[in-house]
């Protein structure tokens, strides 16, 4: 009997043994899953953290599309997108030359931001609901807004799309372009015929041998398409539009306080037109009286502080840049040789659709 109740206690330490020890194996398992998935994740530390470690912001770029980025054979980046990148970096270091350009192709998308080895971008894709909400990136603000227009020689004597009749279009095969430029003639009854082409540069080299009359594309394409012509002032972009196709610099959705420094980046520049602050008065504008110009130079306040940048970061942008008027007239004014009116892309209180919060 003894032997039998002795037994019996044996087993049942043996299995509260291992009852403790399961749960033990599990949970160290889990320990273990957790470190190695800990491991494998790329962000440790904030983007402005990693960017002031490295000492340079990277941003990727479409290249070449004139006038919003193109490299020269030397190697240095200009353009609208490429000032926007400046931009940021003159936020974060005071310095708009720490900055890296990677030109970035429409196949790679958001993968480079998503891994990390970009810290921005900017014009790779037209805003949309499924490019900031499926591939881990997000739009912050819109810096330029695009649609799909119509370029035109001048000779052809026509400042409206309403006034093309019996026109030959050249347009993008396999697209929207195509669709819309059906719908805009039905709608308004009037006739046209159109040659179809696979992508930008055959459009170019179709308008430029006179295969068309006119060309419809997105208005950047048209703006780049005009920029490689012999006599670029001689075409004309028409002023209608037949799409929304807003372009904004892309950060990755994980990193609110990178996310801000690069909207309040780009509204810095859009109120700092609006009040009249340009990089060639701004020293004179410091001893303005105005509050809401004050607080945009750092003269009033600490706008630094809550993301972690300088008190002076915003007026840094602008002495380093200028405000968006002047970079928009810097790459697309008269002094570009393909002048193109700001149409949408003026102020709000200029009849466009530039607008940004005010700075308190």
């Amino acid at each position: 009997m003894i032997l039998l109740i002795f037994s019996r206690f044996l087993r049942m330490l043996a299995g509260t043994a291992l009852a403790m020890a399961v749960p033990l194996g599990s949970q160290t398992a889990a320990m273990a899953q957790s470190q190695e998935s800990r491991v494998s994740v790329p962000f440790t530390i904030s983007t402005l953290e990693t960017v002031r470690a490295r000492d340079y912001v990277i941003c990727a770029a479409t290249n070449p599309l004139p006038g919003f980025a193109q490299v020269s054979p030397e190697g240095l980046w200009s353009g609208f997108d490429v000032d926007i990148c400046r931009a940021i970096a003159a936020a974060v270091f005071g310095d708009p030359s720490k900055v890296a350009f990677r030109p970035l192709s429409g196949q790679s998308r958001f993968a480079h931001l998503e891994m990390g080895e970009v810290d921005l971008v900017v014009r790779n894709a037209p805003w949309t609901m499924s490019r900031d909400t499926l591939y881990g990136a997000s739009y912050v603000a819109t810096s330029f807004f695009d649609g799909q227009a119509f370029m035109v020689p001048e000779q052809l004597g026509v400042v409206s799309a309403y006034e093309l009749e019996d026109v030959t279009f050249c347009v993008a095969s396999n697209s929207d372009s195509s669709r819309r430029l059906e719908e805009f003639f039905f709608a308004n009854q009037l006739s046209y015929d159109e040659l179809l082409y696979e992508d930008r540069e055959d459009l170019a080299v179709a308008y430029r041998s006179g295969q068309c009359d006119a060309i419809t594309a997105p208005a950047s394409w048209l703006q780049a398409i005009r920029r490689s012509m012999p006599e670029p002032s001689s075409h004309a972009i028409l002023p209608e539009r037949l799409s929304k196709e807003p372009y904004g610099p892309v950060v990755r959705d994980d990193d609110e306080q990178w996310k801000t420094i690069v909207l309040w980046t780009l509204y810095a520049l859009i109120n700092a037109e609006e009040y009249g602050v340009t990089s060639v008065n701004i020293d004179s504008m410091l001893s303005a009286r105005t509050p809401a110009i004050r607080r945009l130079l750092g003269v009033e306040g600490d706008v630094g502080a809550p993301v972690g940048l300088s008190p002076t970061w915003m007026r840094d942008v602008i002495r380093s840049v200028g405000n968006y008027g002047e970079i928009y007239a810097r790459h697309f004014g008269g002094g570009s040789g393909a002048p193109l009116l700001r149409g949408q892309n003026a102020l709000w209180v200029n009849g466009g659709l530039l607008y940004a919060p005010p700075i308190y």
